[in-house]
């Protein structure tokens, strides 16, 4: 399996820098047995039916983008980080540039948040903060900026706007470098009009990693190995997910971030099981979805695990057709794009 396999054309001017406003009027791409329709999000009230549980990521986007200074004596460099990850004392991150800094040293982000890089690789540091907790949170907003993809930074700075459209409206539990972005398209009206007609949601926990955007580096797909992320599904969730099931309902994950963690907390039965601690699932052609019927997403990179991932739930060739009406009705991709919906 080939990772030029997982490749297509896209014109540069298709990639967003911007969500659809309202929320619920980005298109919608229904693919659906053998047929593709046009529609918009709003029309889930119409597509969704009575009995269907909605998986639903409630991580919490972090402002991870920070500006700092480091002093050298009289020299004074402006560092640039970008948090990734928890470590077992303080954060690891990505520093630009990295040569800019050295472990002891001390960068300033504002007036209350500092840190100091503990420890420097060949790629990425870690770095010890002078605050905690809430305290850290606090500052942490205040200093910080929404990490938004490689592909929107490339093309305009994040600003206050960005706070909120790259936050999910049920975004509770903070730990995420990245949005869950299916997640995006939802308001409260609509999650209020899908529960009216008996739709049902279950959140789980899935904190998103900078390793999303990572690149496949090996032609050999099948050779990738994924970073790991870390998730919760309580045993309420996998109660609920269960019954669901057992009472012939669909289960639709809202997004690739929940269908990787329910899909590692099934078993081999198909029932899932609570699950507490990290997952580097992966997920290509030839697998065998456990408990997803269906996946709302928005549109991948080419050549990303993401496209493997929706190739493997909906076929190779018929991804391909996907992708290309998408391509050719001018739908709007990545984060702040548009929205499909694919039910095998």
């Amino acid at each position: 399996m080939k990772l030029s396999d997982f490749d297509f054309d896209l014109p540069e001017d298709l990639i967003a820098t911007r969500p659809a406003r309202p929320r619920t009027h980005a298109r919608l791409l229904l693919a659906e047995g053998g047929r593709i329709s046009d529609r918009h999000v709003y029309d889930l009230i119409d597509i969704f039916q009575p009995g269907d549980r909605l998986i639903l990521n409630n991580t919490k986007v972090i402002p991870a983008r920070l500006t700092g200074q480091r002093q050298r004596g009289a020299a004074v460099a402006k560092v640039e980080i970008t948090l990734l990850e928890p470590a077992t004392e303080g954060w690891r991150a990505l520093a630009k540039p990295l040569r800019k800094v050295e472990p002891g040293e001390v960068i300033t982000f504002s007036e209350r948040l500092s840190a100091t890089v503990a420890e420097k690789g060949e790629a990425d540091l870690r770095l010890t903060f002078n605050l905690t907790g809430d305290d850290f949170d606090t500052a942490l907003a205040e200093a910080g900026a929404m990490p938004l993809p490689p592909y929107i930074a490339a093309k305009r700075a994040p600003d206050a706007q960005d706070a909120t459209d790259y936050q999910t409206v049920f975004a509770r539990h903070a730990g995420a470098v990245a949005a869950p972005t299916a997640s995006l398209h939802f308001d409260e009206a609509l999650l209020r009009a899908l529960a009216a007609k008996g739709v049902a949601f279950t959140e789980v926990t899935l904190h998103v990693g900078a390793g999303t955007f990572l690149p496949v580096k090996v032609e050999d797909v099948t050779t990738h190995r994924m970073h790991a992320e870390w998730g919760q599904v309580t045993p309420g969730a996998a109660a609920e997910i269960n019954a669901t099931k057992q009472a012939g309902g669909r289960i639709i994950p809202v997004g690739t971030t929940a269908l990787r963690l329910i899909e590692s907390a099934a078993d081999d039965r198909g029932m899932m099981q609570p699950w507490t601690g990290p997952t580097d699932i992966f997920i290509y052609p030839g697998y065998r979805f456990r408990i997803t019927d269906a996946l709302m997403t928005n549109f991948h990179l080419p050549k990303s695990t993401l496209m493997m991932l929706v190739s493997a739930l909906m076929g190779q060739d018929r991804i391909r057709r996907i992708y290309a009406h998408a391509v050719e009705n001018r739908y709007r991709f990545f984060s702040y794009g548009d929205s499909s919906l694919l039910i095998p």
